[in-house]
């Protein structure tokens, strides 16, 4: 049974900020919050996503980041404040990394029930958060992207809260490994074919993999 912690509940509303001579709307600046914070529909209460067009959304309603890879990026950016919600994810979590969570799983954060739906890609954000283009890379290199959650049941999350497995709902094809197959062009053929056999995989995730099964010239899964 995998079990967590919620170690920080953060929210961040869209703010205007300069960056490379242009004016860019964000909401990747993210701060925790004290209290019982609602998680309904496809948000948390009081967080809100600047362009819907690549955030948010039913499979992208709730974005977690593990604190253990923290003190990776501590090593990274010894210059930077990283506090938790750094990197612009709404839970810092204990326990939950790509590795440790699969596809579909779904978990109990409070009394809220969220199932495992897709990795993040990193994008120019993530650059501006930190004021390096490189972050971006070394994200997807690392292969600490963190794990977009959708919202089976509503309910409420707070600091210290557990995190509970209460069902495997994939094939057991982990975070790690679609971004590992994402990343490495599918080099490992089993791992693609896993993770595009995957139903609970979105559908833009499983796209993007099909591409990787059509370049590389293997069979492709439905």
């Amino acid at each position: 049974m995998i079990e967590g912690l919620v170690v920080s509940v953060n929210v961040g509303l869209p703010r205007v900020v300069e960056w490379k001579g242009k004016s860019i709307e964000t909401a990747i600046f993210k701060s925790p919050v004290a209290g019982r914070v609602k998680i309904r529909r496809d948000s948390l209460e009081g967080d809100q996503q600047a362009d819907r067009r690549h955030h948010g959304g039913t499979h992208k309603a709730v974005y977690s980041y593990a604190h253990e890879c923290y003190t990776h990026w501590r090593a990274h950016y010894p210059q930077a404040e990283l506090l938790a919600g750094a990197f612009g994810e709404n839970l810092t979590t204990q326990g939950l990394t790509e590795r440790a969570v699969c596809i579909g799983d779904r978990f109990r954060f409070g009394t809220a029930l969220l199932e495992a739906s897709e990795p993040r890609l990193p994008c120019a954000k993530l650059a501006l958060r930190f004021g390096s283009d490189e972050i971006v890379e070394q994200f997807l290199a690392h292969r600490h992207v963190g794990i977009y959650w959708r919202i089976v049941e509503d309910g409420d999350v707070a600091t210290g809260d557990r995190i509970t497995l209460v069902e495997r709902t994939g094939n057991g094809t982990s975070v790690h490994d679609v971004i590992d197959a994402y990343v490495s062009r599918g080099a490992d053929a089993s791992q693609l074919e896993r993770a595009l056999a995957c139903t609970a995989l979105t559908h833009k995730w499983r796209n993007r993999l099909r591409r990787q099964a059509d370049q590389s010239g293997r069979p492709r899964q439905a």
